[in-house]
C-alpha cells in the first residue's frame, strides 16, 4: 500500500506538470522526465502483484544441470549460470556460488547458488526447467549446428522462515579436496563437503568456500530447502510442484530455446514471448520472460476461479 500510495503521488505530480506545460513549453521536460521513471515502477509494482505464491517473497536457492549434449551442454550451463548470476546482480540481489562441479573440457556439469532479497524465488518461478541451446558448436572441428540441453531446479531459501528438522543420525557427511579448473582456487586441505540425508537418499554438497565449516554451513542450507520442498510435495500431492524437473533434460522437454544460429531468437515456449537480442538474454535480461510467464499464471488462476 507505501508503494502504491507513492506512485499515486508521483502520478498527481507529473500530471500537474503536463497541464502546466499546455500553458508553457518549458514544463515539458518536467513532465517527460517524470513520467519515464514513474512508467518504470508502475510496471515493476504491476510485476510484484502477481507474485503471490505461499514462497514467492523468499530469496532463491538454484541448482543447475548439464543434459544432453556432451561438453556444449556443459558449457551451456556455465552461460546460464552467468545468465542468472548476472539477473540477479542487475536487481539487486546477493548472488552467492555455492557449488560448481567442472566439465572435463569446458563448462560446468552442475552448479548451486543462492539468490538472496525479496521476491526472488517469485521471479524465477519462471526459469525452472529445461533450457535448449542451438548453436555453431565451438568444440566442432567441423564447425557444425549443434543442440544442447541444461535444467535449472529451482527451490524456496527457507533457511530463516520455516524449522526443518533434522536428526542427525540420518545424514552422511563426507568431507574431500575441492577441485577447479586449471588448478585455480584448488584447496590444500579436505574442506568441501557433501551431506547425504539417509532417508530420502537427497545429496546435497558444497566446495567453494575455503573453510570445512563455512561449507558445511551452505551445505545444511541447500538440504534444509531441498528437505522443505520434499515434504512439502509429498503433503500436498503435488509432484511436480516445486521440485527438479523429473523429465529427461534434452529434446521435447525444453521450455525456452535458445538459436544462435542459423537465425537469432530466444522463444519460451510456454508463452510464445521472444526476442532476436539474444545477447541482451544471455547479459541476464529476464525479466520480460518472466512477466509474460506470470501473467499467463495468473490468467489461468483466474480462469480456473471464474
Amino acid at each position: 500500500m507505501e508503494s502504491f500510495s507513492a506512485l499515486t503521488a508521483r502520478y498527481e505530480d507529473a500530471e500537474t506538470a503536463a497541464e502546466m506545460a499546455d500553458e508553457d513549453p518549458d514544463f515539458a521536460a518536467e513532465a517527460e522526465g517524470a513520467l519515464r521513471p514513474l512508467t518504470r515502477d508502475i510496471e515493476k509494482l504491476e510485476l510484484q502483484t502477481l507474485l503471490a505464491g505461499e514462497d514467492d517473497a523468499l530469496s532463491a536457492i538454484i541448482e543447475l544441470n548439464a543434459g544432453a549434449g556432451g561438453t556444449d551442454a556443459q558449457d551451456w550451463t556455465e552461460m546460464l549460470l552467468r545468465m542468472v548470476t548476472r539477473w540477479g546482480e542487475a536487481m539487486g540481489y546477493k548472488v552467492k556460488l555455492l557449488d560448481r562441479q567442472d566439465g572435463e573440457e569446458a563448462g560446468i556439469k552442475s552448479a548451486t547458488l543462492s539468490i538472496e532479497g525479496e521476491y526472488a524465488f517469485g521471479y524465477l518461478r519462471s526459469e525452472e526447467g529445461v533450457h535448449r541451446l542451438v548453436r555453431i558448436s565451438p568444440f566442432d572441428a567441423q564447425a557444425r549446428r549443434q543442440t544442447a540441453f541444461a535444467a535449472l531446479a529451482l527451490y524456496p531459501d527457507i533457511d530463516q522462515e520455516i524449522e526443518v528438522d533434522i536428526n542427525e543420525g540420518d545424514l552422511r557427511i563426507d568431507r574431500y579436496r575441492a577441485s577447479g579448473a586449471g588448478g585455480q582456487h584448488v584447496n590444500t586441505t579436505d574442506s568441501a563437503v557433501r551431506i547425504t540425508h539417509l532417508p530420502t537418499g537427497i545429496v546435497v554438497q558444497c566446495q567453494n568456500e575455503r573453510s570445512q565449516h563455512k561449507n558445511k554451513s551452505s551445505a545444511m542450507k541447500v538440504l534444509k530447502a531441498r528437505l522443505h520442498d520434499y515434504f512439502t510435495q509429498q503433503a500436498k500431492a503435488e509432484a511436480e510442484a516445486k521440485a527438479a524437473p523429473k523429465e529427461k533434460i534434452e529434446w521435447g522437454s525444453q521450455i525456452r530455446s535458445y538459436v544462435l544460429a542459423p537465425y537469432r531468437l530466444v522463444k519460451d515456449l510456454r508463452t510464445e514471448h521472444e526476442t532476436g537480442n539474444v545477447d541482451a538474454v544471455l547479459d541476464g535480461e529476464l525479466t520480460p520472460f518472466m512477466e509474460a510467464w506470470l501473467s499467463q499464471q495468473a490468467d489461468a488462476a483466474a480462469a480456473a476461479k471464474a
